[in-house]
């Protein structure tokens, strides 16, 4: 799923309307447009600029085993080109958790993909709350959790992203509290 960035309700005219001049994909679900990841997907694309990695947003599938997955971004470095419409060798997936995608994403998806040998970090986003977690297999396949205010650091790229530009527009309790606060600092500083 993804991550809601409206708060109005939208018509499917108004939804067709922004999607055409969007540069990430999105989803209309009750009236709420939600982007597909494209925050993370946009920072890390031009973090990796330059490098032998390539990042994926929703649209190239993972094998695993004998199954596909979609996963909502994905990054590749190196030599994954066996097929053109699947990758065997991701470094990081990331998946944005929904009420229908939560218990697969964090569990039998999860624990099947940790199991790829190139698969460094499995990161959960969450869209209701100002939420993330890293799964690091640097780290035993711990979980550790990221929040508003905060820098995640991909170990495997040595990339680091703020929390707050991976929420970037996004409106749910969490971040609208986080940007009043810091908007009530700045104003006192």
């Amino acid at each position: 799923m993804g991550l809601a960035y409206q708060a109005v309700h939208n018509s499917g005219e108004d939804y067709l309307q922004r999607e055409l001049a969007a540069d990430s994909k999105h989803q209309l679900i009750d009236g709420e447009i939600y982007a597909l990841a494209g925050n993370l997907f946009a920072q890390l694309r031009n973090r990796l600029r330059g490098t032998p990695c390539r990042t994926f947003i929703a649209d190239m599938k993972i094998k695993v085993g004998e199954d596909f997955y979609y996963p909502d971004v994905m990054v590749v470095c190196g030599q994954d080109n066996e097929h053109d419409y699947y990758k065997t060798a991701p470094v990081i997936i990331v998946e944005v958790l929904s009420k229908t995608t939560r218990r697969f994403d964090q569990s039998l998806k999860r624990l099947r993909c940790q199991a790829l040998p190139a698969l460094q970090e499995y990161v959960l986003i969450e869209q209701d709350k100002g939420e993330i977690e890293v799964f690091s297999r640097q780290e035993q396949w711990q979980a550790r959790y990221y929040y508003l205010g905060d820098d995640i650091t991909f170990l495997s790229l040595g990339v680091t992203i703020p929390v707050e530009a991976i929420y970037e527009q996004v409106n749910n309790e969490d971040v609208v509290a986080f940007l009043q606060q810091k908007t009530a600092f700045a104003d006192n500083a």
